[in-house]
C-alpha cells in the first residue's frame, strides 16, 4: 500500500513539473513579443524589408520611379518642429526621407535611434534648394550649413501611411 501511494505522489510530482515547465515557455514566449507604438493607418510588422533590400532597389529606381513596400530601418533624424518626417539609414550609407501621407499623422520627436517599420510608397525624387533649406532648418543645422546648400538633390523618398515605432 505504502509503494502504491508513493508511485501517485510521485507522478503528481512529476506531472506538476511538467505544467510548470509549460507554462514558463509560455511566459519566454510572451516576453519575447516586441511591443510598437502605431501610427498613422494600422499597420502589422510582418513581411517588412530589410533596409538593405530596400537599398537595392532604390539603386535601380529613377526619378518618378515608385513601388508599394513596407520597410523595417533604425531612425536618423526626425523633425524637431513636429515630428512632420524622418529619415531613415539604409546599409549601404544612404538615407530615406520619409514624409507622412496627407500630412495626416506625425511621429515622436524624440525616436532618433530607435527600429521603425514604415508601410507605402518608396521613390527616388529631386528635392529642390528651397525644400532642401526647409529641412536643414527643421533638423537644426546652422546658418552656415544652409548656405551651403546651392543645387537639386536626388533622395530616396517614402510617403509612409503607416508606421510602427519599436518600443
Amino acid at each position: 500500500m505504502k509503494s502504491i501511494s508513493l508511485l501517485i505522489m510521485a507522478v503528481l510530482l512529476l506531472n506538476s513539473c511538467k505544467k510548470t515547465s509549460e507554462e514558463s515557455q509560455k511566459s519566454i514566449e510572451k516576453v519575447e513579443e516586441i511591443a510598437y507604438l502605431s501610427f498613422g493607418k494600422a499597420i502589422n510588422k510582418q513581411d517588412a524589408m530589410q533596409s538593405s533590400s530596400i537599398a537595392k532597389h532604390y539603386k535601380e529606381m529613377n526619378v518618378g520611379d515608385s513601388i508599394d513596400a513596407k520597410i523595417m530601418a533604425k531612425v536618423n533624424t526626425v523633425c524637431q518642429t513636429k515630428g512632420c518626417w524622418m529619415t531613415l539609414n539604409l546599409d549601404d550609407g544612404n538615407q530615406i526621407m520619409v514624409k507622412f501621407k496627407d500630412y495626416g499623422f506625425f511621429v515622436p520627436k524624440d525616436i532618433a535611434g530607435k527600429d521603425v517599420i514604415v508601410n507605402g510608397k518608396a521613390f527616388v525624387n529631386e528635392v529642390p534648394v528651397d525644400e532642401q533649406r526647409h529641412y536643414a532648418e527643421d533638423a537644426g543645422e546652422t546658418k552656415e550649413a544652409i548656405a551651403q546648400i546651392t543645387k537639386p538633390k536626388k533622395t530616396y523618398s517614402f510617403e509612409a501611411d503607416g508606421v510602427l515605432v519599436k518600443q
